[in-house]
């Protein structure tokens, strides 16, 4: 069996970008578990680095330091999200109802993400689901719900899964920042140096239209380029038995 990974908090900032005085802050506020003393060392685990992933994510969505420990909180004690969210109760659905439009129920989520240590905050965390009432919730991002069911299909665990899909996210939203940042770089800061006539604005317009829509169709080209490129090296390696043309 593979022994637990010991952490110091310096490894652990390292492995999660954050710095050590963050989370110490952390440990001090109570977000994140105790470390396993040695001596006078504290030592962390995989865990922990999931818990700090979480905590980020749901600051990224707006949730405070408070807030987040509370949620923490409620999930270590098997509180539902919606409770702990504070959603407006609305009556469960019948037992003959079929929930749609993306929705599915709570007690369906708790046994599909059961297999991983905070499975349903890491997938709320990541955006993939998130609560309409205490017995309901809703797909958020079905594309990396297709792609996270997809890997539970080809055999990965449900922890594995998890953190490859917030990786995707994490990546995503990276490139989104990008294309964000030289928006503003260009067209905000063209504008605000312009007379900001009825022309300037027009440009403008039409410069936030295609800071909506090009970037998607300029991602999913050169992604699709690289992946192409990978996929390609993989058959000639791994698969020229079954590609023989390929190589």
């Amino acid at each position: 069996m593979a022994m637990e990974a010991e952490l110091t908090i310096s490894d652990l900032a390292e492995r999660s970008g954050m710095t050590v005085r963050t989370l110490r802050d952390y440990n001090e506020r109570g977000l994140l578990p105790p470390p396993k003393m040695k001596g006078r060392t504290g030592f962390y685990s995989e865990e922990h680095l999931n818990r700090v992933r979480i905590v980020e994510r749901l600051l990224e969505r707006g949730i405070t330091l408070n807030g987040v420990r509370g949620l923490l909180e409620a999930w270590d004690r098997g509180e539902d999200l919606a409770d702990v969210l504070g959603v407006a109760a609305a009556p469960a659905p019948r037992a003959q109802d079929t929930p749609s439009d993306g929705l599915v129920t709570a007690a369906d989520l708790a046994d599909r993400f059961g297999g991983a240590p905070d499975g349903l905050a890491r997938a709320v965390a990541a955006g993939l689901y998130e609560p309409v009432d205490p017995a309901t919730y809703r797909a958020a991002e079905p594309a990396l719900i297709e792609v996270f069911e997809q890997l539970l299909d080809a055999g990965m665990s449900t922890d594995r899964a998890l953190d490859e899909v917030d990786q995707l996210r994490a990546d995503c939203d990276h490139i989104a920042r990008q294309f964000t940042d030289i928006f503003v770089r260009t067209a905000v800061r063209e504008f605000r140096r312009s007379d900001r006539g009825a022309r300037d604005v027009e440009v403008l317009t039409a410069q936030l239209n295609s800071a909506r829509t090009r970037p998607g169709a300029i991602t999913a080209t050169v992604v699709g380029r690289f992946v192409e490129r990978y996929i390609g090296s993989v058959v000639t390696r791994e698969l020229p038995d079954a590609f023989p043309a390929a190589t």
